[in-house]
Formats: C-alpha cells, sequence, structure tokens
C-alpha cells in the first residue's frame, strides 16, 4: 500500500431521461454483525442498510431483481428472510418514483434430493410464486436445485415449467443460471451441453411466449447468449447474466440486444447509468469509454470460483461506505483471499469507482492489518 497512490474517483451524473435498454441489478443483502445469531445457521440481516442500498441503486436509474443469488439466494439467505427482503422492497418502492422491483421465485426450502416427485417440486414453486404475488410482486422464476436432482430427462423440466407458468399472473422473468454460478445446476434442462439444453429452453419459451418477459442466462459465454437471443419468440427478451462480456452484449448488434439484469450493477451502478444514458443518446464511444475500465474488475469480481463473487460485491460496497463492515450472511467474507481482494481494490481505482478514496484506502489498510500485512 505504501507505493500505491489511488486516483480521484469518476464523476457520474444521475440519469435527467429513461435508458434505452431495461436494467436491473441483482442487490446484496447486508449482514448484521452484532447479531447473536451463529453465522453459519442462522441469517443476521441489518435491514435498514440493506434496504438503503437498493435506494442507492434506484437513484441511478436501476430496477432491483431482488432475493437473487447475488444476496446469497442459497448460500446464506433462506427462503423465510428471502420474502421478508422481497416484502421490505417492495414497501420502500412504494415511496420511489418509476422504482422497478422484480423478486426471485424457486424451490430453495425444498431439499434437493433425487426421491423428490414432481408434485413437490411444482408445489413449491407454486407456493413462493404465490406469497410474492400475494405481495403485489413481479416475478423471477429462478433455477431449481431440487428440480435439476430429480429430473430424469427433459421432459421434466418442460412438464414443471409449463404447469408453473400457465398460473403465473403476470409474465416472469426466467432466469438459467448457469453451473459456474451454482454446480448444483448442472445439466439444467436436461442436457450439460449448453446447446441441447438451448433447445429445450426455447421449446419451452415458444410454448409459453405470453407468460414470459424475458430470459436471463448466466452462462458466460457470449456466443451462446447471442445464438439463443437470435431464436427467442416474439416478445420475448433476452436479459444478459454475462459478467464478463455485459458491455458488448447490452449495446447489441444490428439484429439485436439484450437488456441486462446483472450483479455487477450492484457495485458499478454509477458507471452503468452512466453508460445507459450514454447509449440512450447513441453516445457509443462514451459509453464504451466509461464501461471499459469496469469489465476487468467485473471478471476479476466473477472469477472461479464463480459461486464467490458475493464476497467481492460486498467488499466493494464496504469500501465505498455504503456498509459499515465487511462480515456477510454465513461467514462468506472468508470466501476470497486477501490477495483477490487487493488486486479487487486496485481494478476498483483503476475504474474510478472509490467513491471517497481515504475512506477505501483506510479501509483496505485494517484488511490487510487483519491479516498481518503492513501497509
Amino acid at each position: 500500500m505504501e507505493n500505491f497512490s489511488v486516483r480521484a474517483p469518476r464523476v457520474f451524473e444521475r440519469p435527467s431521461k429513461p435508458f434505452t435498454r431495461r436494467a436491473l441489478g441483482a442487490a446484496h443483502v447486508v449482514a448484521d454483525p452484532l447479531s447473536t445469531r451463529d453465522p453459519w445457521l442462522e441469517a443476521a440481516i441489518d435491514w435498514d442498510a440493506t434496504i438503503a442500498y437498493r435506494k442507492h441503486l434506484w437513484s441511478w436509474g436501476l430496477g432491483i431483481a431482488e432475493a437473487m443469488d447475488t444476496a446469497q439466494r442459497g448460500m446464506g439467505l433462506d427462503w423465510t428472510n428471502s420474502l421478508e427482503l422481497v416484502r421490505r422492497t417492495l414497501d420502500a418502492a412504494k415511496d420511489v418514483p418509476g422504482a422497478f422491483v422484480a423478486s426471485g421465485a424457486g424451490t430453495d426450502h425444498l431439499a434437493p434430493t433425487q426421491d423428490l416427485k414432481f408434485e413437490q417440486v411444482i408445489a413449491a414453486y407454486e407456493m413462493q410464486c404465490a406469497a410474492i404475488e400475494k405481495l403485489g410482486g413481479r416475478i423471477i422464476l429462478m433455477a431449481s436445485r431440487a428440480l435439476a436432482a430429480c429430473a430424469k430427462s427433459p421432459d421434466d423440466y418442460a412438464r414443471v415449467y409449463d404447469r408453473i407458468l400457465s398460473q403465473v399472473k403476470q409474465p416472469v422473468f426466467i432466469h438459467w443460471l448457469g453451473e459456474m454460478f451454482d454446480p448444483a445446476l448442472e445439466g439444467y434442462w436436461g442436457y450439460t451441453d449448453h446447446n441441447k439444453a438451448m433447445d429445450v429452453c426455447l421449446d419451452m419459451l415458444r410454448r409459453n411466449a405470453a407468460k414470459v418477459e424475458g430470459i436471463k442466462i448466466s452462462l458466460l459465454d457470449k456466443d451462446k447468449e447471442i445464438a439463443m437471443r437470435r431464436r427467442l419468440p416474439q416478445g420475448v427478451a433476452m436479459y444478459t447474466g454475462d459478467d464478463f462480456n455485459f458491455a458488448e452484449l447490452i449495446e447489441g448488434d444490428a439484429q439485436s440486444h439484450s437488456e441486462a439484469l446483472l450483479g455487477i450493477f450492484d457495485s458499478i451502478a454509477p458507471a452503468a447509468s452512466a453508460a445507459l444514458s450514454a447509449l440512450a443518446a447513441d453516445d457509443r464511444a462514451a459509453y464504451h469509454a466509461i464501461l471499459a475500465p469496469t469489465v476487468p474488475l467485473s471478471r476479476h469480481i466473477f472469477c472461479s470460483p464463480t459461486r464467490f463473487y458475493k464476497t467481492g460485491v460486498v467488499f466493494m460496497a464496504w469500501l465505498n461506505g455504503h456498509q459499515e463492515h465487511f462480515v456477510m450472511l454465513g461467514g462468506q467474507q472468508s470466501a476470497r483471499n486477501i490477495l483477490h481482494l487487493a488486486e479487487l481494490f486496485r481494478l476498483a481505482d483503476a475504474a474510478g469507482l472509490l467513491a471517497d478514496p481515504p475512506l477505501a484506502c483506510a479501509r483496505m489498510k485494517q484488511l490487510l492489518a487483519v491479516h498481518g500485512i503492513a501497509a
């Protein structure tokens, strides 16, 4: 740290007009570091700080993808707390003009065992969808570990999704989360080959197009996303979940573009907002100039093992003063090593995303000291 000098942060203006892309940030939760709950067994959430962060994202023109994997869903955040999170976020949205929220419904209260029956998986999805709809919420239909565990063929996936989509009140967002984000989801849609899995998913989307707002795929492969984007039924949008290649996928090409539902937007909201405003003004040079420095940062945060990216997201929020501690549900601040976090700090500075450099430096020095490193 003695030989490293941080630069002045980049200054971004909040949007004055709507974006030409729908942009949702998957938001993290802030743990309560003073709770007496055992952090490996029970989620302890600082609700005020958690909702304050959603207001921060809304202030930059972003929508919220609530209770998703960025919020440690399935990795520290259980269904009971997820529903409470959805309730509180929807309540907060009522006071924010234009605030958009879509919330994750899955089957995570059901243990993913091979002896499950499909009726149980369907019932689990139905219960969570109904609970969110009762609150007036929009649904993001999350991939199911339980379904992946008990499915024997692609037809099993079709059966479950057809049933759930026939019942939803409003068009939903489908989320295909790749195995790099959750190893338990390998072989989703009935195939380990993503191209074959894509065929199954597309068939389901064609049958249910009227009930689907869009599909988010998180495969970290831009060519697969573009290939699927070109084949989507009319009226179904592609939402990129590619935290490696999001800039070019959102910009799009002569044929199509991707909307955005991204975990990295939690960490780069000001830059993402400014870039989307530039794109809306058709200033593509400015769009890329703003986002280009954020791509190396995002690729680092989401590097393998990708499922531990949440640690980097919360680390960024701490560095930038959005929470007073670097503590996560389940103690998952330990999921990344100190060298990873030091490089993240450097890349965040290179992107001009350390909003208060003296504060960020002080906190980085504290963390280094905990690891026995003098700075």
